[in-house]
């Protein structure tokens, strides 16, 4: 059986990464943030885990407006990035898991979810931005990823209670994988955060961490809120709590805090960041 050693959720705004690949992390701006991803690193670091299980939203490099899934899971034997429209930062291509993505696939069609299964794929930078964080250097070369798109961009969304559900199902397929691999999950993007409208810049922190209170003690009582509630509450793109939920979901028991981080604003970002263990 495949053990799950733990969740960290992080945001993936574009702009961590150009912090990353500028040299930016010690300077003021930025270093409150980045100190945050220390201990994640070291866990990583330390830990060693063989695959990564990414929950992530393409925001229209491989999915646009004219053909977007509910949700879609990667099972390619690689994974390379693509111009989002500021040019493209070449780094090295995430390394597929087929194996443990097809057993997914199969399992999820087989408990009542529909993905759609990607085998050629480019990720954008909700997938890129934290694997260059979480492993510098492009340290992330020795993990093999699975990266698993949840819409956040176009109505109708899953609501949070779906991504859990969908999470839960990812997390059985994951215990039913007969291995001895090592996966940690990764819930990305968020947390409160609006880009544009009249509201272009609102934040939540109170509501983030709230959030981040319920996802370690009482992750279903999230499952209350519809999208409209979440735009409401948390800005339009606050719907990226999808990813956080689905992670959560893949933990059938307790869990226990062990790092947490929210700084705001990062970028147009309330920037979350939280490492989760199986207690």
């Amino acid at each position: 059986m495949a053990k799950m050693i733990g969740m960290i959720g992080t945001s993936h705004i574009p702009a961590i990464g150009r912090a990353v690949d500028q040299g930016l992390e010690e300077t003021p701006y930025w270093v409150d943030f980045f100190d945050g991803y220390k201990p994640m690193r070291k866990f990583l670091q330390d830990e060693k885990p063989d695959i990564a299980v990414l929950f992530y939203n393409d925001h229209g490099l491989s999915m646009f407006l004219d053909k977007k899934p509910t949700f879609s899971i990667g099972c390619a034997p690689q994974y390379e990035n693509a111009d989002e429209g500021w040019g493209v930062n070449v780094i090295p291509p995430l390394t597929g898991e087929t194996e443990l993505s097809w057993h997914i696939v199969n399992h999820l069609i087989e408990n009542d979810f529909d993905p759609t299964v990607c085998q050629d794929i480019k990720v954008d930078h909700g997938a890129t931005v934290p694997m260059s964080v979480l492993y510098p250097n492009h340290g992330y070369q020795g993990v093999k990823v699975i990266p698993i798109a949840i819409n956040c961009e176009r109505h109708p969304m899953p609501k949070p209670s779906r991504s859990y559900a969908f999470g839960k199902a990812i997390g059985d397929a994951i215990r039913s994988w007969e291995s001895d691999q090592k996966v940690v999950i990764l819930g990305t993007g968020g947390l409160s955060h609006q880009l544009d409208g009249e509201r272009a810049g609102y934040l939540n922190t109170d509501f983030d961490q709230m959030c981040m209170d319920k996802l370690v003690n009482d992750p279903e009582d999230l499952c209350q809120y519809s999208n409209d509630d979440l735009t409401r509450i948390a800005g339009a793109q606050g719907v990226e709590l999808a990813m956080w939920m689905a992670a959560r979901g893949c933990f059938s028991g307790p869990v226990k805090e062990v790092e947490r981080r929210l700084v705001a604003p990062i970028s147009n970002t309330a920037a979350g960041l939280q490492l989760l263990l199986p207690a």
